[in-house]
């Protein structure tokens, strides 16, 4: 383990935001994690978690130990004629490792292929795209508890998976998560929730297609952070009750809309957005990409806060328009290394 000292993590984030790490170190084992747990201690300094950094939003100036996670492997645990139990290292690339399950015949995963980020990242969100979540395939998921200061595994029902939400999300400085443990299938059950993806996919109905299809929609839509800094989907659909749903549909008849369980119905944030005049629009050097109203992006040399000016302005844009309050997905860390509500 080396600890290294001011760190640039720009490059270690996909929204491109200058951020210097007092101190900073790269963990590829599980020795590694306790070592600088430690050593944080020793130096009474707070831990941010750095992953794939595809959701993040970081400060200019970080006084923590920032710990990159590099725990690689993938190990079969189980292989039967219907399915595959996998234990695959945090550390890995989420979509390379959505595309290697691709070629050895192991399905379920193939609507989250080109999402940014790495293995370890997975849960924390529950990552989802085109009516798949990724905890419907998570058997267990392997953490450092910081509390009980030990290693253990945590079962998918006892991660307590929402939308975009989990455990690890709402209790994000007990648990680092080491491995994820995915149980996946050997015959594909596709599904093809989303109009555009079904149409994509058309009568060639194997897993293979729809992997190739998410891909190039995706590509479509969404900018490559290497040449646009972006986080993705940086707002939540949000989720409303059939009440309120109702009213908005009489003014708005065309609003994308998707039925949820106990009554109430998931509301396109990217339609709102663009309904309210962000598509394409920039603040300064930050704007809502053309292609694609709900990815915000970095177009020049931005801080956090620019990216916040702008965030902002368009939550308050769409709450004036339509009496709903988006929720940003990335994770908003203060200087001390802290997560902090975006509404603080």
């Amino acid at each position: 383990m080396q600890i290294e000292k001011n760190v640039q993590l720009q490059s270690f984030n996909t929204l491109n935001l200058n951020a210097i790490a007092s101190e900073y170190v790269k963990i590829y084992s599980i020795e590694d994690l306790i070592a600088a747990i430690d050593y944080a201690k020793q130096q009474q300094l707070h831990i941010l978690i750095l992953s794939g950094g595809s959701n993040m939003l970081l400060p200019e100036h970080i006084e923590a130990l920032v710990l990159h996670i590099h725990i690689q492997g993938i190990d079969v645990l189980e292989d039967t004629s219907e399915a595959v139990k996998i234990k695959v290292g945090g550390g890995e690339v989420w979509h390379d490792f959505v595309l290697m399950t691709t070629e050895r015949g192991w399905y379920g995963l193939q609507n989250l292929a080109l999402i940014p980020g790495r293995v370890g990242a997975s849960p924390v969100q529950n990552i989802g795209a085109y009516g798949v979540e990724v905890g419907e395939f998570i058997e267990s998921v392997q953490v450092y508890d910081r509390q009980e200061q030990c290693t253990k595994d945590i079962a998918a029902i006892d991660c307590q998976f929402a939308y975009r939400d989990s455990i690890f999300k709402r209790d994000p400085n007990r648990y680092i998560i080491t491995h994820v443990t995915f149980r996946l299938f050997k015959k594909a059950q596709l599904k093809l929730n989303y109009g555009d993806l079904k149409a994509a996919v058309g009568d060639d109905l194997t897993p293979e297609n729809l992997q190739r299809q998410v891909i190039q929609i995706r590509q479509n839509k969404l900018p490559d952070p290497k040449e646009y800094p972006n986080v993705g989907s940086f707002f939540k659909n949000p989720v409303i009750d059939q009440s309120d749903f109702d009213q908005l549909l009489t003014k708005y008849p065309h609003i994308p809309h998707y039925p949820q369980a106990q009554g109430y119905v998931k509301i396109a944030a990217g339609w709102l957005i663009e309904q309210a005049g962000w598509k394409g629009k920039t603040l300064g050097s930050v704007g809502m990409f053309e292609r694609q109203a709900l990815v915000l992006v970095n177009y020049s040399c931005a801080n956090l806060s620019d990216v916040q000016q702008t965030y902002q302005a368009v939550q308050n844009d769409v709450k004036q328009k339509f009496s709903i309050l988006l929720e940003p997905e990335p994770v908003l860390f203060d200087r001390t290394g802290l997560i902090r509500s975006h509404s603080e």
